[in-house]
C-alpha cells in the first residue's frame, strides 16, 4: 500500500547540492528524505543534467519512504567538465562513476532508475555489479544489448529533426541556448500539451548551474570507445526489472520497452499514456510514482 504522504511531497527534507570525490573525479549530488530510508539511485540520460528529474518528482518518491539521490553526470550541471567536443572519458566511466559514488555516500545496494542513456548505465550495472542493484527502473530507454529481433526506429520526425539539425546557439548567450533548449524537448514530448512555460523554467535552471553548457550538450554524444565494454544480454540481468514507458515515445518507440520486458527475466512493463521521451510528467505521476514505490518494496 502506498502511503498516503506519497501524495504530497512538500515537507520532504532536501539536502544542499554537494560536490564529491568519486571515482577520482568530481561529481555533485543532492539527496532528498532520510538516509535511513532504502536509496533510489536517479541516472540522467545524455546530456542532462540532474535538474531533469523535477523536484516534485523527487520529493513524492521520498514522501513514499524513499532516500532519493541524484547527481549530475560528467560534463552536466557543476560536475567536472571536459573540452567540449572532447570528453576524456569513457560509457564505462560514467558506469565506473555511479559505483563511485555509492561507495562515497556509503550505500551498498541501491534502488537503481535510469532514463534514456542512464538507463543503458543501468543495464551495465545491473550486469557488471550486480551485487549493487536492489532493483532496477528502466524509463524511456532501449536494450544496451542484443534483443534477437529489430527494434522500431525512430518517429519519422525526429529522423527528419536529426537530419536536419537546429544550428548551435552563440553558447554565452543565455537566452539564445535556453531557446535551443526549449526546442530540442520539444521534439521528444508525445501528443501532450507542450508546457513551454515550465521547460523553459527549468533550460533556465539548467544553463545557470552547468560549467559547460556547450560540453554539456556535445560531449555524451562524442564518447571514447570503451576498450573493455559491459556486455549486456538482458538474460543475465538478475535484478527485479520495472520498465516504464511513454507510449509515443519518438526516439524508442514502444517496441523497446516490450524488448526489455521481455528479454529480462521477470521484469513488467507499465507504459504511460501519451508521454514522449521523457522524464515522467506530473500529470502521470499517479500512476509513475506507486507503481516505482511498489517495485522498490522488493529486492
Amino acid at each position: 500500500m502506498i502511503p498516503n504522504d506519497a501524495v504530497s511531497g512538500s515537507d520532504v527534507p532536501r539536502g544542499a547540492e554537494r560536490l564529491v570525490e568519486a571515482n577520482g573525479v568530481r561529481l555533485c549530488v543532492q539527496a532528498f528524505g532520510e538516509p535511513a530510508d532504502p536509496t533510489v539511485l536517479l541516472i540522467s540520460g545524455a546530456a542532462s543534467s540532474m535538474d531533469g528529474w523535477d523536484d516534485g518528482f523527487c520529493a513524492r518518491l521520498a514522501a513514499g519512504g524513499r532516500h532519493v539521490v541524484r547527481y549530475d553526470q560528467r560534463d552536466t550541471g557543476r560536475s567536472v567538465a571536459s573540452p567540449a567536443g572532447a570528453p576524456d572519458y569513457t560509457f564505462s566511466d560514467l558506469t565506473a562513476d555511479a559505483v563511485g559514488l555509492l561507495d562515497t555516500l556509503g550505500v551498498d545496494r541501491p534502488h537503481v532508475v535510469g532514463i534514456s542513456m542512464g538507463g543503458a548505465l543501468a543495464q551495465c550495472l545491473a550486469v557488471a555489479y550486480p551485487e549493487r542493484v536492489a532493483t532496477l527502473t528502466l524509463v524511456s530507454t532501449s536494450p544496451a544489448g542484443p534483443t534477437g529481433s529489430e527494434l522500431p526506429p525512430p518517429s519519422e520526425s525526429l529522423r527528419a529533426a536529426f537530419a536536419d539539425p537546429a544550428p548551435e546557439p552563440d553558447w554565452s548567450d543565455r537566452a539564445a541556448v535556453i531557446a535551443y533548449l526549449v526546442e530540442g524537448e520539444r521534439l521528444f514530448t508525445g501528443s501532450a500539451p507542450f508546457d513551454e512555460e515550465a521547460v523553459r523554467e527549468l533550460s533556465g535552471r539548467i544553463v545557470d548551474r552547468t560549467t559547460d553548457i556547450e560540453a554539456a550538450m556535445k560531449n555524451h554524444w562524442a564518447l571514447k570507445d570503451d576498450e573493455n565494454p559491459v556486455t549486456v544480454r538482458l538474460a543475465e540481468v538478475a535484478a527485479p526489472t520495472l520498465v516504464l514507458h511513454g507510449t509515443e515515445d519518438p526516439l524508442f518507440p514502444l517496441g523497446h520497452a516490450r524488448a526489455l520486458a521481455e528479454g529480462i527475466p521477470g521484469a513488467r512493463l507499465v507504459t504511460l499514456d501519451g508521454v514522449g521521451h521523457q522524464v515522467p510528467p506530473a500529470r502521470v505521476w499517479d500512476t509513475a510514482i506507486p507503481a516505482v514505490l511498489r517495485h522498490t518494496d522488493r529486492g
